[in-house]
């Protein structure tokens, strides 16, 4: 078989096997039966290929082949066993899945399904765990490189090894340290924008609850529902003044305080985050080696967690894995290699 139609085959028949794991992790039963259907799809599909391969008599037929997920699609299907497949949408849309535009916000505004019900209404906002791998792996990789570019080069103008290990672990405290700092400003700062909008919008509930009724029932019309229905579902929201305050802050504001989360735990995140990739070029400074083999282990060891970073981002990216891990021991070699002869240049001229 040639090479064109074993990828085809092999493509439709991950699709299908994920979209089977996808169903099994999806809560609501409308959702599930969807990827089911849409496993089925990719079944059929793949067994048209194993026909036009039968036909075509080209090689080894797919059904002599057996089926064995790649890596990446093992490495996504265990993070569906642990987190829900909203939050993994864009991992699940880099895989090149169909049907994630269910987890979509509607148009008009940003972050809020269309509810049909009141029981639905606000039942739907979740943080995006995609996006918070994602900033976490990036954060490694921004401790990775600056601080072994740091390390080499001081290394490079000649430090002893007591001294390369004082500024790495420097530049480790400065660099987490000013992470968590500008992570938790830019959240504490859009949490006291949402608080304050917040307050305006209680106002005008307790004021002219009836108007407010009616904007959010025009809301939910141009959505799609009928305006009586509308006006009913808008009209019980606002009987709960607590869960009507969230829900007209998503549809008018287009705020989703749930997105937000806490300053706190966001700061300790990029803290976090940061000092693990950046303590990554210290730990053979900490083995009593000699400065040479120190540096030289620093180099090697970093290459090695850059190579595994990259190939984390391609579950983001859907890009081939090896490609992605090389791309980014190239950059982050190409930063550390520059920052040791800066280093050396330096040395020497001080010297």
């Amino acid at each position: 078989m040639t090479a064109p139609l074993i990828d085809s085959w092999h493509h439709e028949k991950e699709s299908a096997w994920l979209y089977r794991r996808v169903a099994h992790a999806e809560t609501d039963p409308s959702k599930s039966e969807l990827f089911l259907k849409l496993a089925a799809a990719a079944e059929e599909q793949a067994a048209k290929w194993q026909l036009t391969a039968r036909r075509g008599r080209a090689g080894t037929a797919p059904a002599e082949r057996v089926f064995v997920p790649s890596l990446r699609a093992r490495i996504v299907a265990r993070l569906l066993r642990r987190f829900e497949p909203r939050s993994l949408r864009p991992v699940l849309a880099a895989m090149k899945l169909r049907g994630l535009s269910i987890y979509s916000a509607a148009p008009a505004v940003a972050g809020h399904a269309m509810p049909t019900s009141l029981a639905e209404v606000g039942a739907r906002h979740r943080s995006a765990l995609g996006g918070s791998l994602r900033a976490g792996v990036f954060g490694v990789n921004d401790g990775l490189v600056s601080n072994v570019s740091l390390v080499l080069g001081v290394a490079g103008a000649g430090a002893a090894s007591a001294y390369v290990f004082t500024a790495g672990v420097a530049g480790l405290l400065a660099g987490a340290l000013s992470m968590a700092a500008g992570e938790y400003v830019s959240v504490r700062s859009q949490r006291e924008m949402y608080e304050y909008q917040i307050a305006l919008e209680r106002e005008e509930l307790a004021e002219y609850p009836e108007e407010e009724a009616e904007e959010l029932a025009l809301i939910y019309q141009a959505r799609g529902i009928e305006l009586e229905q509308a006006r009913a579902v808008s009209r019980s929201l606002l009987s709960r003044p607590q869960q009507a305050l969230d829900v007209l802050a998503r549809e008018e504001l287009g705020l989703n305080p749930d997105d937000l989360g806490s300053p706190w735990q966001a700061a300790a995140t990029s803290f976090v985050a940061f000092a693990a990739g950046a303590a990554v070029p210290l730990i053979p400074l900490l083995a009593g080696l000699t400065a040479v083999r120190a540096t030289l282990g620093s180099a090697l060891l970093t290459l090695a967690a850059l190579f595994a970073v990259g190939l984390a981002l391609s579950l983001f990216t859907g890009r081939d894995a090896l490609r992605a891990a090389l791309r980014m021991v190239l950059i982050g070699g190409g930063a550390g290699a520059l920052s040791f002869l800066v280093g050396r240049a330096l040395g020497v001229a001080i010297g």
